[in-house]
């Protein structure tokens, strides 16, 4: 059995923008889990989730002269493209509107849920003071940036009016500012 090989991030993008095949592999078995995990949070049909998984890792593949190492990780530019696109899949199929995603109780960031699939990605401790906000903050949060909901979405789904989702909105993350900044 041969050794197995690691790149460092800087080798991994190198490699990838010179259209290194091996160095595709390596992405693949490496991070297809976590950005999995990703998108199944978004996407409850796992058949859909694999396809926009395989998607996914053709815009990686077809985009990664694009990654600029200046505005963050490689393993952060991928995940966003990940929640992206498991996002865009929802709105184009119109899942949002028939109501085919779940937006019952279990809170993305709850600490107890886990996948299989996923991977301990909540280094700065975003997710437990997201949970010291009162529920109507959390529920908020998790809509608009786990779920991708507009507010205008949030305001229609939880009925509440669009100013009231706007202010909690508003005050939700200046608490979570004063709370990180602490």
């Amino acid at each position: 059995m041969p050794p197995a090989i690691s790149y460092s991030e800087d080798e991994l993008v190198y490699l990838l923008q010179q259209r290194n095949q091996e160095a595709f592999n390596y992405l693949y078995q490496n991070y297809s889990a976590v950005l999995f995990g990703v998108i199944a949070r978004v996407i409850s049909d796992q058949q859909i989730a694999q396809d926009v998984l395989q998607e996914v890792f053709v815009k990686i593949w077809t985009h990664i002269d694009s990654y600029d190492a200046g505005k963050g990780r490689v393993y952060t530019w991928m995940i966003n493209i990940a929640r992206n696109a498991a996002i865009d899949k929802l709105r184009s199929k119109g899942e949002i509107m028939k109501g085919k995603i779940h937006t019952g109780e279990d809170h993305v960031y709850n600490l107890q849920q886990s996948l299989k699939t996923e991977q301990h990605t909540d280094a700065i401790g975003l997710k437990k003071l997201i949970a010291e906000l009162k529920p109507e903050y959390q529920r908020i949060i998790e809509l608009s940036y786990f779920k991708g909901f507009t507010l205008d979405e949030i305001s229609k789904m939880l009925e509440v009016p669009l100013g009231t989702v706007k202010t909690r909105m508003r005050h939700a993350i200046q608490l979570l500012r004063e709370k990180f900044s602490r």
